[in-house]
């Protein structure tokens, strides 16, 4: 512009129009810039018309509560009561077949977002409480019967009246799931003596496995994939048991690496000597240093088990060879087989990566600059991620036994940002006294009234280490968006996941008794719409489940707004300290049936 201002021969008339021209334009950039600022909004972020604020001074955004017009919200279609909106099967035509991809999750466009309250299934009943509910739930809960039609000679579950029972059945264990983990135990004595703490099974079934290990003091996140009748992750979490959506296919899964102590896989499907091996790369990502790799079913015993896995022994050799193979090229050492079962170990010296940097060798390191943890839609690689030689307590072996890792600040905490020892053993006492206050305001928490917990935004698992002692498990969720303090959650011995709340959660609906926030609102409502989290959140709690909403009191009056056109009935009481600038939101969701079965 200063180029062709200066241009020589220019009228003194057109110079004086262009000025004027000029100085329009930088005010009216200004006022349209000031008007975006009030009156536009990116994808899912809140804005002033959007949830009706109602702001008279840039004093009183800063003093004052935040102000929202009351709101209902319509019942949803019965046929949404098993909504899940990010791994809907409606839309999996929209999306590709190879390697699964349309089972990933997709979430929709904020136009077709469902603004509506998920009604649960008519004669849904309160579920059983824990730890009966590990063997028992309401047919009407879940009312599908196609995994009782197909599966029925494996035992993963029958129906007799109104109930489901699950007898402890599966494909590799047909002497029970109790029986099967007895064996796994004389393979790796790591599983009786509190080193392995915390585990994942890809290819869930209902959970059986990850159920009897919680009596053994070992916390399992199943995995499976939504799909249109099993409901595997649903019965799961009826039951009590941690679970979670997801499948290995294209995109990471949504944890940090080095984190879970063991991996399973009971006769799953999932083709890992495919593909370059690289569902076996996302394994050995997860996996701590010195973590186990526990595989049943083919080809493991292909000698012997051959003819009743519809091959021949020597696809079935064959099969065998590439997975030692490509686990031998991922630093994976055979740890000990016997029957059905091979176990294998994550090296712990990482001498072995050495050899991955010779040329044109398979695996090799990744070194494309993409962070070890990042696992939020993170497109899986075919390169080995090599653990960090400089953190010496990360492996089995180094880091401590459970229970004591419980409240020992682990060496990753020096990789977060602003983190230090001593703010974790701070936070650890913090939350002590926080649970404290809770069990005051809300007494059913602690009873086995609470089972399936969630902490929506945590940071080092403070919450859940509090309530270790009680009938209960936490999902520990980290925001995509916030510093990576879930490799701390992990290294503690709790479970938990990578999230955006401005989507939808990788679960069903009607699954998890408490929900606890702390300053959520305050972290994310400068990129989500209020209302579509409080949605979320109505839609994955159990009718009569509560939530605790910590926030700062300029959103308190806002959230219990829209809690009440969800049906909740909230209250708003003091935090432990009197703090006056934060309050605690106790609420409720009441038990409610859709008008449009009747």
């Amino acid at each position: 512009m200063k180029y062709k201002d200066d241009k020589p021969g220019r009228q003194p008339e057109k110079s004086s129009r262009v000025v004027s021209i000029a100085i329009s334009f930088v005010v009216l950039c200004g006022l349209s810039f000031y008007l975006g600022g009030i009156f536009c909004s990116e994808k899912n972020k809140i804005s002033s018309v959007q949830i009706g604020k109602e702001v008279e001074s840039i004093d009183q955004t800063v003093s004052s509560p935040i102000q929202v017009k009351s709101v209902s919200f319509p019942e949803c279609s019965p046929e949404l009561q098993d909504y899940t909106p990010c791994t809907d099967p409606k839309r999996w035509m929209k999306y590709g077949r190879h390697r699964l991809t349309f089972m990933e999750r997709h979430c929709p466009p904020v136009f077709d977002r469902k603004e509506c309250l998920i009604p649960p299934p008519d004669g849904y009943k309160e579920p059983i409480r824990w730890p009966k509910s590990k063997d028992e739930c309401w047919y009407r809960n879940v009312p599908y019967d196609w995994i009782n039609k197909q599966k029925s000679n494996q035992h993963w579950l029958r129906k007799e009246g109104e109930k489901f029972y699950f007898p402890g059945g599966g494909t590799m264990f047909p002497n029970g799931v109790s029986a099967y983990v007895d064996l796994m135990q004389d393979l790796i004595p790591g599983m009786k003596d509190g080193t392995v703490r915390t585990a994942i099974d890809t290819g869930c079934g209902v959970a059986s496995w990850g159920g009897d290990l919680l009596d053994r003091g070992i916390l399992t996140v199943s995995l499976a994939p939504r799909d249109n009748h099993e409901a595997q992750v649903q019965f799961a979490l009826e039951r009590g048991i941690p679970a979670i959506l997801g499948i290995i296919s294209t995109q990471r899964l949504p944890f940090p690496s080095n984190s879970f102590d063991m991996a399973h896989c009971s006769r799953c499907l999932i083709p890992w000597a495919e593909f370059g091996g690289i569902y076996l790369l996302e394994v050995h990502r997860i996996l701590r240093p010195g973590g186990f790799w526990v595989l049943s079913g083919p080809p493991i015993n292909y000698k012997r088990r051959w003819r009743g896995w519809n091959t021949t022994i020597e696809d079935q050799k064959s099969d065998y060879d590439k997975l030692e193979e490509l686990l031998t090229s991922m630093c994976f050492k055979l740890y000990n087989k016997k029957d059905d079962i091979a176990v294998w170990q994550k090296t712990t010296n990482n001498d072995c990566y050495k050899q991955l940097d010779a040329p044109d060798n398979y695996p090799p390191k990744c070194d494309d600059g993409t962070e070890p943890d990042s696992a939020w839609y993170t497109p899986l690689r075919p390169c080995v991620v090599v653990p960090n030689p400089n953190l010496k307590k990360l492996g089995l072996g180094s880091i401590s036994n459970w229970p004591e890792r419980l409240h020992e600040a682990p060496d990753r905490i020096g990789d977060v940002r602003g983190s230090s020892a001593g703010d974790f053993n701070r936070d650890d006492k913090k939350w002590k006294n926080r649970v404290k206050h809770y069990k005051t305001l809300l007494p059913v928490l602690g009873t086995d009234k609470i089972r399936n917990v969630m902490d929506m935004n945590t940071r080092y698992g403070g919450f859940a280490a509090s309530l270790i002692d009680d009938p209960l498990w936490v999902m520990n969720v980290v925001s995509s968006y916030a510093p990576n303090t879930l490799p701390v959650v992990y290294d503690r011995g709790l479970i938990g996941t990578f999230h955006d709340w401005c989507e939808a959660f990788s679960t069903y609906p009607r699954t998890y008794d408490l929900l606890h926030v702390d300053s959520l609102f305050t972290s994310e409502s400068h990129r989500c719409e209020m209302k579509y989290v409080l949605l979320e959140m109505d839609r994955i709690l159990r009718p009569n489940g509560y939530a605790i909403i910590r926030e700062s009191s300029y959103f308190v009056e806002a959230v219990a707004k829209i809690a009440k056109g969800l049906r909740w009935s909230c209250r708003v009481e003091a935090t432990e300290d009197d703090n006056e600038k934060e309050k605690v939101l106790i609420c409720q969701k009441k038990l409610w049936y859709s008008q449009q079965n009747s």
